[in-house]
């Protein structure tokens, strides 16, 4: 199991980083990937990335250092919501092509959230 999430915690790494980097870093090229990120402050956009961005780092680290290891079932919860959070996004938006991301990337951070949890 402990291979398993780990395989879980790296797509969800490598997903978080695109999408947080694109909205921190790339606001242009995520206006271009994106059309909601027009439609919102570019502030909230920025904020969003970074805290994809941390998320990701409290994702990977304190299980892979055994330093607070409870902060990484901790990340993958605020993950979970901030990916929860984006589908009602785009639902009141009336954007269903874009909830399968995010249904997804929902039940992999709840799949490590809780798996984690477990594995203590």
């Amino acid at each position: 199991m402990n291979v398993v999430l780990w395989i879980v915690q790296g797509i969800l790494a490598l997903g978080f980083i695109y999408s947080g980097w694109l909205k921190a870093f790339q606001y242009e090229a995520a206006k271009v990937s994106w059309t909601w990120v027009s439609d919102v402050p570019k502030a909230l956009v920025f904020f969003i990335g970074l805290v994809e961005l941390l998320g990701v780092i409290g994702l990977i680290l304190p299980q892979a250092t055994k330093i607070v290891p409870v902060l990484t079932p901790t990340a993958a919860a605020g993950l979970a919501a901030i990916v929860l959070f984006g589908a009602v996004f785009h639902i009141m938006r009336g954007e269903y092509r874009q909830i399968g991301v995010n249904i997804i990337f929902l039940a992999f951070a709840l799949f490590v959230a809780i798996g984690r949890l477990k594995w203590m």
